[in-house]
């Protein structure tokens, strides 16, 4: 997968943001990861609240009206994110991810809504671990990359979670809207 840092950079700076602007409204000072877990729990909501709102029965839904050829259903989304979670948390904290992965698609075999949202919610929870040891001292570390031969830092890593998230949550509000679903995020208070 081919990753382009001017993106990087632009989360880096709304991650910032956000930190600094929590900062201001609590008496906390903003670390590092405080920021990131921040950002990382405000997507881990949106993401998870869309995930479950699909039914089971359309889990295997994928637009087919224009240029949509090959692209991944509602539930093969939810894996991919969950997968790359699984992926970049791994990198960040420099080990093998705790599942046994086959790339960036997550288990073939794994269908069910029920076993989807799991691996989802699990996979929030272990990049949660991994943005948790970020700080201002090993933030730009070179580290391995899980996507390709340049070396990275946890926290290029780190936005690429934030990012890689809310791009595929953007595909899946509009599954949703396709099957007349309301996102949970657009719905009132």
């Amino acid at each position: 997968m081919k990753r382009n840092a001017l993106p990087a950079a632009a989360w880096l700076t709304v991650v910032a943001l956000s930190g600094f602007a929590v900062a201001q409204k609590t008496a906390d000072p903003a670390t590092m990861a405080s920021v990131l877990g921040g950002q990382l729990k405000y997507l881990e909501h949106d993401f998870v609240s869309t995930a479950e709102a699909m039914p089971e029965d359309k889990f295997s839904f994928a637009p087919t009206n224009g240029e949509f050829k090959g692209v991944r259903n509602y539930g093969q989304q939810i894996k991919h994110v969950a997968a790359t979670n699984y992926l970049v948390a791994a990198a960040i904290l420099q080990e093998k991810p705790p599942v046994t992965l086959k790339g960036e698609d997550g288990p073939e075999d794994m269908t069910s809504k029920t076993d989807i949202l799991k691996f989802l919610k699990d996979s929030f929870a272990y990049a949660h671990k991994a943005v948790a040891t970020v700080t201002e001292k090993n933030a730009t570390a070179a580290i391995k990359n899980p996507f390709g031969q340049r070396p990275t830092t946890r926290l290029d890593m780190s936005a690429e979670l934030i990012g890689h998230g809310f791009n595929h949550y953007g595909q899946m509000v509009e599954y949703l809207r396709m099957n007349g679903i309301i996102p949970p995020t657009s719905r009132g208070q």
